[in-house]
Parts: structure tokens; C-alpha cells; sequence
């Protein structure tokens, strides 16, 4: 398939061990897209987005196409700490070879609805954030006969609720297609955002999220001193929906821990503050799928930002399985 490249086995490598004991000799490679069920209790996928045709629509810096292949080089040197009898596997990269980026939402969301169908749990890895319009509308496709509802959280600095642009997608467009797909499907979604920049949002964005029922708390209170308000906040939004879809948005961070994205900001929240944010959805027993987006390996320093990404990754699936 021109649209995807598997992960190579030999790319997962790091400190070797007699019994598994760091994640590069846990996980196995898939060599395309088939997705055949085996037998285990529990099944993760990690796949890869590594297009960001989105990021230069909505004008931002090119370099997250390479993020995905960052973030597995520094999930595979780390310890491994989830259940022996978790099926983990590497679905590779969806790369934007030919074709235009609504083909590759086409593709991804096609791959997602797939994965959920076998009963995995999806961990994207981006790419940029035009990623969450194939994933979230694969979750609602997938949720559509059961009568739940679905909750996305998005810690990000941008609401991404910009309208398209020429009637094409971009990165900064993903939540307001979703909640218009969600219309369209006949359901509801309720959208959440934490982390939120005024000076990253115009005040028609923030119109929009009035106008779209969209819950949001701002940058300055989303720290460890203003947590009664945040977990709160997080209360709120379990209580309302049946399932729960995380994105993460690595420039949410402050550029000190997450230097490597596609639009760095000085402001942001901490890593501690995001730790928390991770256990309480991952206990909540809610969460269905999550991704990682717009990793962008040409400015990161020292895998500072990759090293972030993973250790996201790795402490929400951990908190799972507590």
C-alpha cells in the first residue's frame, strides 16, 4: 500500500533483557493493515500519522510527519510495566505518499473503525492535529449503535475549531468538523479543552466554542495551585459522557518541556500538571482511544519533547491497568 509503511522490527530497539522487561521487546511489528484478532485479554495498536500536509494549510511549521517514528524510538528504551498478556502491536505510519490529506483521513479513520471493531485500544501518534477529525469521527461511527455518548478532551493551547479553509481540512479545524459530523450522524459530542491561550485564540474562536456547547479552561488555571478547579472540570465531563477519546497536543505544554511542536509557546502547563489530568481519565475506566499530536522532531532538544510524549503515553496505559 503507497499510503503506509510498516515499522521495520529492527527499528524497536534499546537495553536487553532475558525476560521482557523494556517496551522494544514487547512490541510486534505488523507488516500492513490487515488487522487480524489473536488471542489475548487485552489488545493496544500504536499507529502512526506521519502527514502534516494539515499543518501547512493552517500555516504552521512542517517537520511532525517525522513524529511518529520520534516517539517510538523513545518508547522502545523504556521499561516495560503493563500486563504480560497485553497484545501490543506496531501498525507502521500512514505516510502521505500520493494522493491529497482527505485521502489519508479517509485511510486513517478506515484503519481506527477497524481496530475498534477488533476490540483495540488505538494510541495514534502524529502528525498534525488534523488527525483528531478521522480518529474522533471512526469513534463516533463506532459508538453510533450503542447509544453512548462520547467525550473528547484536548490538552492543547488552540481549540482547533477554525472553519475550513476553501473547503479543505487543516490542522486547525478537526473539533468543529467533528461536532458538525456528529450533527450530521444525528448524536452528540461533548468537546473539552484544557490548557486554552488567549493570546493563541481570537475571539471568534472563542464565539465558536460558546455557540458549539464547548467546555474550556484557561492556561493560567490549568496547575497543580488551581487543582480543586481542574478536577472539577474533569468531574464535570466524565459525568456527562460514556466514553472518552483524549488527544494531546504537545504544544500545550510550555516550550521548557515540549520545545519540539509545530507552534511552540513559552506559557503552557507543566508535566505534573498533565500527570494528573492522564490518571484520573485513565481510571475512569471511560477512555477508548487516545493519540499524541504534532511531535516535530526538527526542533526538539535532546528528545526532550519525544521523551514527553512517551512518558504520556506510558503513564496513561500504566494508570489503565493499575
Amino acid at each position: 500500500m503507497k499510503n503506509h509503511k510498516s515499522t521495520p522490527p529492527l527499528f524497536w530497539k534499546g537495553r536487553q533483557a532475558d525476560t521482557i522487561q523494556y517496551w522494544h521487546q514487547k512490541v510486534r511489528c505488523v507488516e500492513d493493515l490487515k488487522i487480524n484478532l489473536e488471542k489475548y485479554s487485552e489488545n493496544l495498536a500504536l499507529l502512526g500519522y506521519a502527514v502534516d500536509e494539515g499543518v501547512r494549510r493552517n500555516q504552521g511549521r512542517m517537520g511532525a510527519s517525522s513524529g511518529p517514528d520520534g516517539i517510538k524510538n523513545v518508547l522502545g528504551s523504556m521499561a516495560y510495566h503493563l500486563p504480560q498478556d497485553i497484545n501490543l502491536q506496531d501498525f507502521g505510519n500512514i505516510i502521505m505518499e500520493e494522493g491529497d490529506l482527505e485521502e489519508m483521513h479517509m485511510l486513517t479513520k478506515s484503519t481506527i473503525t477497524q481496530l475498534l471493531g477488533k476490540n483495540y485500544f488505538p494510541i495514534i501518534l502524529g502528525g498534525g492535529h488534523d488527525l483528531s477529525f478521522p480518529h474522533g469521527s471512526a469513534l463516533i461511527d463506532h459508538l453510533a449503535s450503542t447509544g453512548q455518548k462520547l467525550g473528547v478532551l484536548n490538552l492543547d493551547a488552540h481549540f482547533d475549531l477554525r472553519p475550513l479553509v476553501n473547503g479543505k481540512a487543516h490542522s486547525g479545524s478537526p473539533f468543529l468538523q467533528l461536532l458538525e459530523y456528529a450533527i450530521e450522524k444525528n448524536t452528540t459530542l461533548k468537546y473539552a479543552c484544557m490548557g486554552i491561550q488567549n493570546a493563541a485564540n481570537p475571539i471568534s474562536l472563542f464565539e465558536t466554542a460558546k455557540n458549539n456547547n464547548v467546555s474550556w479552561m484557561a492556561s493560567e488555571h490549568c496547575n497543580l495551585f488551581h487543582w480543586d478547579k481542574s478536577a472539577l472540570f474533569l468531574k464535570e465531563f466524565l459525568d456527562e459522557v460514556d466514553k472518552v477519546y483524549l488527544t494531546i497536543d504537545l504544544d500545550g505544554f510550555a516550550s521548557a518541556y515540549a520545545p519540539g511542536v509545530s507552534a511552540s509557546s513559552p506559557m503552557g502547563f507543566e508535566p505534573s500538571f498533565a500527570l494528573q489530568v492522564l490518571e484520573i481519565l485513565a481510571k475512569s475506566g471511560k477512555l477508548i482511544s487516545m493519540d499524541v499530536v504534532e511531535y516535530n522532531p526538527s526542533y526538539d532538544i535532546d528528545l526532550t519533547t519525544a521523551k514527553l510524549a512517551a512518558r504520556c503515553i506510558e503513564y496513561t496505559l500504566r494508570k489503565i491497568y493499575e
